[in-house]
């Protein structure tokens, strides 16, 4: 028997390899399926099962493209209705791996069709709990995603409850829980940077497996607190419940080289937005006008899926020698389908073809340190709320990367700003967003509010929430 737990973490996803005397499962695939298709031939298996949790809201599963290369059947719980042709199962129904049983407990409540999928070994003894959403390690999934649904959060959070409490907590304590994200992911609030555990230790530790918790308690607190889903998340959800292109067309179409002529053709014809995946310092130093800074070292699919709200947009890269191809799977894994190709030569090819660079004034914390003193120029805070509230450089304002979009009409347009986030990557992404709509007084802090901490600029240790 075998059990690989694949995480990605830009995505804080997981997905799972399960392989039995020549036959292989897989649990809530990514996007790109030849991974998968490689580990079943390492052990001379056949995939015979794509085991699907529930219809992913942060990521787009590879599970029909994956189904139609192996031939494998693709299962879903109780009520998932998709557009293409899966096996839907029936609570407590079980599929035979090797000499693995697995186990469908349908558990709604994340979504009306969430399912948990039970491992017992070749003796009947369970084993392992693929939980999806449906429980985390330190959490549990949040209820306001469901696809279509005209069910309330509440009323989510209340079948999430009963699904807790008769299907999963009956279990043997000794069972593994193997979730189908960690901390990072926005499906959950609280999630443990632990990726796996056993459900007796989680009994103890995880706040939503109170023993004495009421239902009407488990409700307020998994519904209180909880962020606004990214735009993205419903957009990537109906993909994977209607089906969508193939990753291999997708891949093809995105990684072809073009000239810094060809590129201008497609941004002016096409109206493809050129998004810039390089770091943050060689963005500043130099970058194709209107680009949009993105960077693949740091969380660039969530912010892509966040801040990109047409997941039609054609996009073109300026990306690292031989990160091109990177750079297009990891748009795809978020529903980012129509990349139309990559600066050949990147941005030094640019420079060589006689065409317009733009520059950012990117300054270290000291020099903010001096320049915040003369009071000549206003300071951006660009962190989540709650970085915010818990520390933040006094008199500065708050307009989260997370609500750029909407929060763009606030901004003075003639005012120059300091904008600086945690370590210096959303500022970045702040700043190339505005600059593209017109922004241009903008100073950058190198390092973020990390190196602004070690300087003698005064902080604020708290404030209110409701003064923001």
């Amino acid at each position: 028997m075998t059990v690989e737990q694949l995480y990605t973490g830009c995505l804080a996803e997981a997905a799972y390899y399960i392989e039995s005397n020549g036959e292989a499962a897989i649990i809530d695939p990514l996007r790109e399926t030849q991974p998968y298709v490689e580990r079943a031939k390492e052990d001379n298996a056949k995939i015979k099962y794509i085991f699907e949790t529930h219809f992913h809201a942060d990521f787009v599963s590879g599970h029909v493209d994956l189904a139609q290369k192996s031939g494998a059947t693709i299962v879903y719980g109780p009520g998932a209705d998709p557009a293409y042709e899966v096996h839907e199962a029936v609570d407590g129904e079980t599929f035979q791996v090797g000499a693995l049983t697995i186990k469908v407990l349908h558990t709604p409540g994340h979504t009306q069709e969430s399912t948990s999928y039970l491992l017992l070994d070749e003796h009947g003894t369970p084993k392992y709990l693929f939980s999806g959403d449906t429980l985390f390690i330190g959490d549990v999934g949040r209820p306001d995603l469901a696809v279509k649904s005209d069910l309330s959060q509440e009323d989510l959070a209340g079948m999430l409850f009963d699904s807790l409490r008769q299907k999963i907590m009956t279990l043997p304590d000794e069972v593994v829980v193997y979730p189908g994200h960690g901390a990072g992911s926005a499906c959950g609030k609280n999630m443990s940077k632990e990726t796996f555990d056993t459900l007796g230790h989680q009994k103890e530790v995880n706040y939503a497996l109170r023993a004495d918790m009421t239902k009407e308690e488990f409700i307020t607190e998994v519904t209180t607190g909880i962020m606004p889903p990214p735009q993205y998340f419903a957009k990537n959800a109906m993909m994977n419940k209607q089906g969508y292109q193939s990753f291999d067309d997708i891949l093809e179409r995105g990684s072809v080289a073009l000239t810094p002529d060809l590129l201008e053709s497609l941004v002016e014809h096409e109206g493809a937005l050129v998004l810039d995946v390089r770091k943050p310092g060689e963005y500043a130093a130099g970058h194709i006008p209107k680009s949009i800074f993105i960077g693949l070292d740091g969380s660039f699919a969530p912010w892509v899926g966040a801040l990109i709200t047409d997941l039609k947009q054609p996009i073109v890269l300026v990306a690292p020698d031989g990160r091109e191809e990177e750079a297009v799977t990891r748009l795809s894994r978020v529903g980012y389908d129509h990349t139309l190709g990559y600066l050949e030569g990147g941005i030094e090819a640019w420079k060589a073809a006689g065409k317009e660079l733009d520059t950012v004034e990117s300054i270290p914390a000291t020099a903010f340190a001096e320049g915040v003193k003369t009071g000549d120029r206003k300071v951006i805070d660009v962190r989540k709320p709650s970085e915010y509230i818990s520390e933040h450089v006094i008199g500065a304002e708050n307009v989260p990367l997370d609500f750029i979009n909407q929060k763009m009409g606030e901004l003075d347009h003639e005012a120059p700003y300091y904008v600086h986030c945690a370590g210096g990557y959303r500022s970045m992404i702040t700043i190339s967003i505005l600059k593209a709509r017109g922004l241009h007084n903008l100073i950058d802090v190198q390092g973020g509010f990390k190196a602004i901490k070690e300087t003698d600029v005064s902080v604020s240790d708290y404030v209110c929430p409701s003064t923001l």
